[in-house]
C-alpha cells in the first residue's frame, strides 16, 4: 500500500471513529516519510479526536513548519490556544490563518469556530456563512451555522437550518437536540420521530442527545412522567460516557475549607475595579444576571472567561491537566496576588471592551473567590442563589458539552451541591461582605428591586435598560440563549416538585448533607 493509500485509510478509520486504526496509519506513514505534510495533519486530527491536547498541538505545530501556507492547521492551532485560553497565542495563529485561506469550507468553518470561542460571534457567522456557501449541504457546518443564529437570537431561522440538516441526515443527534432547545414543542411528532431512531441502537453519547431533547419537548407539552423518564435514560447514557473522580473533587473541597483563610491570602492585589464576576452553580440565573448588568451602557459583557485559573497556571507552572484540583489550589497560595491579578487583566484585554466594567461569567469562579479578593480587591463579585433541588435539578436535565460532570447522577449531584453550599458558607464566614449574594427566585418575582439593589452594589447609576435585558442584541452562547431572550417569568420556581417522586433520591442526599431544601433560596 502507497503512503497516500494508507494515508487515506486513516482518514477513512477517523471518521469511522476507528481511533487506533487511524493512529497506526499514522506511525506507519510518518515512518517511511517523515515529513510529509498530511501526515502530521492526520496526527493532529487523531489526537484531537483522542483529547490529546499536547499531541495536537505538536503536530499542527509540525506542519506549519513544514508548510507556513497551510491554514488549516494554523486555524486548529487557533482552536487549541483560544480553548486553553491563550488569547495573545490564538490571535497570531488566527492572522496566519486568515493570509492562507482559499475559500476552503473546513477552514472556514474552522475560523467561524475559533471566533465564536473569541465571542467574536458576529464575525463567526461570516465565516459559517462562508463555509456553508462553498459546501451548502454538509451538516456539520450547517449545525455550527444555526447555533450561531440560536446565539443572536434568530431562533425561527435557526428552526429552519436544523430542519433542512435532519432532512439531509435524519440520524443527526445534535441537529435534534438543539431543535428541541430552540423552540416550544406543540405536539409529539418530532419525539416520535426521535424516538424511531433511538429503536435502531445509538451510541451513548447520541443516545444522550435524543434522550434529552425529548425530555425537553414532554416537557414543553407538560407531560411530566414521559420527560423524566428521557432526562434518566439521558443522563444514564452520557454518565456511561464519561469518568467523574469523586474523591478528587472532595479533596479539593476539602482543602480550600482547610486552607484558604484571610491570613494565607493577604497582600496587595491589583487596584483596578473593572472586573465584575457573575458566579454560583450552572442553570442558577447566571446568564440572566449578566444580562440585566451589561444592558447598562457602563458594562461589556466578556463572556466565560478561563484566564483567571490559566493566570494561576502560569504564575505557578502548574502542569497538571485537571482543570480544578487541591494541587492546583495549593500552587495558588504560593504566587504573587499582585501578579496575579496584572495578569488576569492582561490576558483578558481583548475581551473586556471599551466600557467602565466587564463580567467575567464562568460559574465555577465561585471556587476562586478567595483568590478574587486577594488579586482584584477592588472587584466586584455576584453570587448567585437558587433552590437547591431546582438548582441540581435543572442541572440534571441539562445536557452540558465537557463540564458538570457530577450532573448525570441524583446523589452525585446532590453529593456536589452539598459541597458547593457549605463552602459558600465558609467564605460568607470568612470573607464577610466582600460578595454580593443575589437570589434568582427574588430577582424573577420582583425585578426592579432586585435590579435596583445590584446596581447599587455595583455602585452603577440607574438606567431603565437593565429591565429591558431581554431586549438586548448581543449574542448568548450558554444553554439559556433562547431564555434570555423573553421576559423574566417564575416558571421555573419549584419545577422539580413536578418530579417530586421520582426525585426522592437527590432530596434524600441533600437532606443528609444538612442542605435546605424548602421554597426559599439557598
Amino acid at each position: 500500500m502507497s503512503s497516500q493509500q494508507l494515508l487515506q485509510s486513516g482518514f477513512n478509520a477517523l471518521n469511522s471513529g476507528r481511533i487506533a486504526e487511524a493512529t497506526a496509519c499514522c506511525k506507519e506513514v510518518l515512518q517511511r516519510s517523515p515529513d510529509l505534510v498530511p501526515g502530521h495533519f492526520l496526527v493532529g486530527l487523531v489526537a484531537l479526536e483522542a483529547q490529546d491536547r499536547k499531541t495536537a498541538f505538536s503536530a499542527f505545530r509540525s506542519v506549519t513548519k513544514l508548510q507556513p501556507d497551510h491554514a488549516a492547521a494554523w486555524a486548529q492551532l487557533a482552536r487549541l490556544f483560544i480553548t486553553d485560553g491563550q488569547v495573545n497565542r490564538a490571535d497570531k495563529a488566527l492572522d496566519e490563518a486568515l493570509k492562507h485561506v482559499k475559500n476552503e469550507a473546513i477552514v472556514e468553518d474552522l475560523l467561524g469556530t475559533v471566533y465564536s470561542r473569541m465571542g467574536e460571534y458576529g464575525l463567526a457567522n461570516d465565516w459559517y456563512s462562508n463555509a456553508i456557501s462553498h459546501q451548502k449541504d454538509h451538516p456539520p457546518f450547517l449545525l455550527n451555522y444555526a447555533n450561531n443564529l440560536v446565539y443572536h437570537g434568530k431562533t425561527q431561522q435557526a428552526d429552519e437550518v436544523f430542519t433542512r440538516i435532519i432532512a439531509l441526515q435524519p440520524d443527526s443527534p445534535q441537529a435534534h437536540w438543539a431543535l428541541a432547545a430552540a423552540q416550544k414543542a406543540k405536539d409529539e411528532d418530532h419525539i416520535k420521530q426521535m424516538q424511531t431512531l433511538l429503536t435502531r441502537g445509538v451510541h451513548p453519547r447520541a443516545q444522550a442527545f435524543y434522550c434529552y431533547a425529548i425530555g425537553k419537548e414532554y416537557e414543553d407539552l407538560e407531560e411530566w412522567n414521559a420527560a423524566f423518564r428521557a432526562f434518566e435514560a439521558g443522563a444514564a447514557a452520557r454518565r456511561s460516557t464519561i469518568e467523574f473522580d469523586e474523591d478528587a473533587e472532595k479533596a479539593m473541597f476539602a482543602y480550600l475549607e482547610k486552607n484558604y483563610t484571610p491570613e494565607r491570602l493577604s497582600g496587595s492585589g491589583h487596584d483596578s475595579n473593572r472586573p465584575v464576576f457573575v458566579l454560583g452553580q450552572p442553570r442558577t440565573g447566571t446568564t440572566l444576571i449578566e444580562r440585566i448588568i451589561s444592558s447598562h451602557s457602563h458594562v461589556h459583557s466578556a463572556g466565560e472567561l478561563q484566564q483567571l485559573s490559566l493566570a494561576i497556571r502560569r504564575l505557578s507552572q502548574h502542569g497538571d491537566p485537571q482543570r480544578f484540583s487541591a494541587k492546583l489550589f495549593e500552587a495558588a497560595l504560593k504566587i504573587d496576588f499582585l501578579k496575579l491579578g496584572a495578569l488576569y487583566l492582561d490576558t483578558t484585554q481583548r475581551m473586556q471592551g471599551d466600557a467602565l466594567h466587564f463580567i467575567d461569567k464562568l460559574p465555577q469562579n465561585y471556587l476562586m473567590i478567595p483568590l478574587i479578593l486577594a488579586a482584584l480587591p477592588n472587584a466586584r463579585i455576584v453570587h448567585l442563589t437558587r433552590n437547591p433541588m431546582d438548582a441540581c435539578f435543572a442541572s440534571y436535565k441539562q445536557l452540558f458539552a465537557d463540564a458538570y460532570l457530577h450532573s448525570y447522577d441524583q446523589k452525585e449531584m446532590a453529593r456536589h451541591h452539598a459541597r458547593y453550599w457549605h463552602l459558600m458558607q465558609t467564605w460568607r464566614e470568612r470573607f464577610p461582605g466582600r460578595f454580593y449574594d443575589i437570589s434568582y427566585e427574588q430577582t424573577v418575582a420582583e425585578l426592579e428591586p432586585g435590579v435596583r439593589a445590584l446596581l447599587e452594589y455595583l455602585d452603577l447609576p440607574w438606567q431603565d435598560a437593565c429591565l429591558e435585558f431581554h431586549r438586548q442584541s448581543s449574542a448568548v452562547s450558554t444553554a439559556s440563549a433562547v431564555q434570555v431572550r423573553q421576559p423574566v417569568h417564575t416558571r421555573s420556581i419549584g419545577r422539580w416538585r413536578k418530579y417530586a417522586a421520582q426525585l426522592q433520591p437527590m432530596l434524600d442526599t441533600l437532606q443528609e448533607h444538612d442542605i435546605p431544601v424548602g421554597d426559599s433560596e439557598a
